[in-house]
């Protein structure tokens, strides 16, 4: 279960991906590298008025979406216009397909590294994590953010090194961070995702919003 803030403008959907083997061990489909382009032609297509709607999404809590801070779907999209966004694993790499022609940014991490309780909600002054490898963290004031028990885990922006997914997990958490603003949007991006994971024999649940099981 997670728990979800009350929120003006956030309609979230999270959903459970458990996978037959572990992600080393899934060959992703020859059939997704094309939409990883720009030019692929797609279930959903993202526009400016999306890109807005999602900013105003993130500043509502005080969060700046700008410069290095802007939305995961955003730098995704400047990576397939520079025809650097390439595979990593079968669990991004859906997210990445999805949320690239969404628009909408959608965090993935390892469940078995989160520590429950899980919730959503936004991020105090002055907290901050790790983003990557190299050990760089980024200030979370005021973002809406996933969290465990350990503290905020993943967010529209940047999720934490500490759960991110790798060669050896098998169940993920996927959340879609959409607005109210952009009605039933959420909800087919979500369907999408959940789409592709299932065709790689992997079964998803969704968690939220509760009783949503399309």
């Amino acid at each position: 279960m997670i728990d979800i803030a009350p929120h003006p403008l956030l309609e979230v959907y999270a959903f459970r991906t458990d996978f037959p083997v572990s992600l080393d061990e899934i060959t992703v489909p020859e059939a997704w590298q094309p939409l990883l382009s720009l030019e692929a032609t797609a279930r959903m297509q993202s526009d400016d008025q999306i890109r807005r709607i999602i900013r105003d999404l993130l500043r509502h809590g005080g969060f700046k979406p700008t410069g290095r801070s802007k939305p995961a779907a955003e730098y995704l999209l400047r990576a397939a216009g520079e025809h650097t966004l390439g595979p990593i694993n079968a669990a991004v790499d859906a997210c990445n397909v999805v949320s690239l022609h969404s628009g909408l940014p959608i965090s993935v991490v390892d469940l078995d590294l989160t520590t429950p309780p899980l919730r959503v909600g936004l991020a105090t002054p002055g907290e901050s994590y790790v983003f990557n490898p190299s050990g760089q963290s980024m200030d979370i004031s005021g973002l809406l953010c996933l969290f465990d028990a350990d503290g905020p885990c993943a967010n529209a922006v940047k999720d934490s090194q500490r759960t991110k997914t790798h060669g050896r997990t098998r169940k993920t958490l996927s959340i879609v961070w959409g607005s109210n603003q952009l009605p039933g949007r959420t909800q087919q991006a979500t369907q999408w995702y959940r789409e592709l994971l299932g065709n790689l024999g992997a079964v998803t649940a969704v968690l939220h919003p509760a009783g949503d099981c399309q």
